[in-house]
């Protein structure tokens, strides 16, 4: 016996020297933005001159309302609220992990019956009580009252708890940075939302001038060909214009309607009436800077925190599989009162029992299962950093092209206010010549072609510009103040 219980030690030593050999340690610390994205050690955070707050972005008091509105009552922000406070609730459980737990079992009663061809006896203490032998058939083999506590404590030696909780915790974390993203893009997508219904009804509003511009120039030509100087065919042609504005300003009105409804969605109402306010096109937007120190910048974007944290998750993970390959410690003790007859069940010392058990547990045999979820932890730790590097790289590509973008449609803004110049012009000398006698109905007919081209040309570029500096917004994180409805 002493030959076995020797083996058996001298087996346990070695399989803990082996398991503590080919632990190794796996840090968080580690795990931020490489040094290259990293503020210099000379500046201890983001310059103010290129924060851009969203007041500052989006003055439009109309499109702040929306924003609010969707903060408290967009469904995707509501479900994400929930998903922080169910990730909360596994935190708070992975940090009392380290705790003892403690069962109370009261008042329990247990009795059992049995027959002659059973292999129990019957309980003595019971009949020897009652003054009386036991039967043949259904005689009380057990008889129990019981109140007990049940201590059961587990030793975190290898790190399992510890890196439970940091993992839990970094669940918890991604959840909420979850939020911001869906905060962010929410921001972004009822801005484009609102800049887009801004558009409508400037096109429809040049539309409708554009109607009633060809409307008088149909009249015009009505009544040329009374006079007989021009023919049935000018007038046909001209009145097809006056159509076609007809049928531009209700595709107009449909998409606007449709879009007032979607909006309201996104904010979480009901379809109606959407308030409009100004936007202003021209503002100077604060980006200089921005061009300078983008990569200081991309720390900020919530998308880029969320696969930190769910970095430092799969890392937790490793500790944790690896934990579960090592031999595992624990104590458990157990008190209280039991007795055979429920008159002795209070009857102490009498009725006293107590016990400690203290139990080293090691896997030796499972096929392979631990060490298969040990490797694959690794792996998956892997990816996560390759996807915590992708996309800080696509972060630093969107803010570049994001900047370029805003660059060249100053441009191109530029360029078509001059376009729109130049066309409103040749309308109007178009109509001279036409009412003088040196130019034909087409040239008029031409001109105003041109003319609402251009116009709804100018402004798809001014709603452009808007949307790259809601672009901009979001490349960089979505801003950086927190006011009050972003604070929990």
């Amino acid at each position: 016996m002493r030959s076995c219980l020797k083996y058996i030690t001298v087996i346990t030593f070695i399989i803990s020297l082996v398991a503590c050999s080919a632990k190794k340690d796996y840090s968080t610390k580690d795990m931020e933005l490489p040094a290259v994205f990293r503020l210099p050690d000379s500046i201890s955070q983001v310059p103010d001159s290129v924060l851009i707050p969203r007041a500052q972005l989006f003055k439009d008091s109309a499109l702040s309302r929306l924003i609010e509105s969707a903060f408290k009552n967009n469904f995707e922000m509501r479900m994400a609220d929930k998903d922080i406070a169910i990730n909360d609730q596994y935190y708070k459980e992975s940090k009392v992990a380290f705790l003892p737990t403690l069962n109370l079992n009261l008042l329990n009663i247990e009795r059992e019956w049995s027959s002659e061809n059973s292999s129990n006896s019957p309980e003595s203490g019971w009949y020897e009580h009652k003054g009386t032998d036991p039967p043949k058939n259904g005689f009380v083999n057990n008889s129990s009252f019981s109140s007990t506590a049940l201590f059961d404590w587990e030793i975190d030696i290898w790190g399992k708890l510890r890196n439970q909780k940091i993992g839990a915790r970094a669940l918890y974390q991604q959840s909420y940075v979850a939020r911001k993203v869906i905060q962010t893009e929410l921001v972004a997508t009822v801005a484009e939302d609102y800049y887009t219904l801004l558009r409508l009804d400037e096109q429809f509003e040049v539309a409708r001038k554009n109607h009633k511009f060809r409307d008088s120039t149909l009249q015009m030509i009505k009544l040329l060909y009374n006079a007989g100087e021009v023919s049935a065919l000018a007038v046909q042609q001209s009145e097809i214009q006056v159509l076609e504005a007809s049928a531009l300003m209700s595709q107009l009105e449909e998409t606007r309607e449709i879009q007032e409804n979607n909006l309201r969605l996104l904010v979480g109402e009901l379809p109606g009436k959407v308030d409009r306010g100004t936007s202003v096109i021209k503002d100077e937007l604060p980006y200089q800077e921005v061009h300078r120190l983008p990569l200081y910048l991309i720390q900020n974007r919530p998308d880029v925190q969320v696969s930190l944290y769910g970095l430092a998750a799969a890392n937790a993970r490793v500790g944790v599989t690896q934990a579960q390959r090592l031999p595992n410690l624990s104590i458990s003790m157990e008190g209280g009162l039991e007795s055979v007859l429920p008159q002795n069940w209070f009857n102490i010392p009498g009725s006293l029992l107590g016990g400690i058990v203290g139990s080293l547990s090691a896997p030796l045999l499972n096929g392979r299962k631990l060490t298969t979820e040990f490797e694959v932890a690794k792996l998956e730790r892997d990816k996560a950093e390759i996807d915590f590097q992708r996309n800080v790289y696509s972060a630093v590509v969107d803010v570049r092209n994001t900047l370029v973008s805003l660059q060249r449609l100053e441009d191109q803004l530029d360029i078509a206010i001059k376009k729109q110049s130049v066309a409103q012009n040749a309308l109007k000398s178009s109509r001279m010549l036409f009412q003088s006698g040196f130019a034909d109905y087409l040239e008029v007919i031409r001109a105003q072609g041109e003319a609402l081209e251009t116009e709804l040309n100018l402004v798809t570029t001014k709603t452009n510009l808007l949307t790259a500096r809601i672009h901009l917004y979001r490349a960089l994180g979505g801003g950086w103040e927190l006011d009050e409805s972003e604070q929990r």
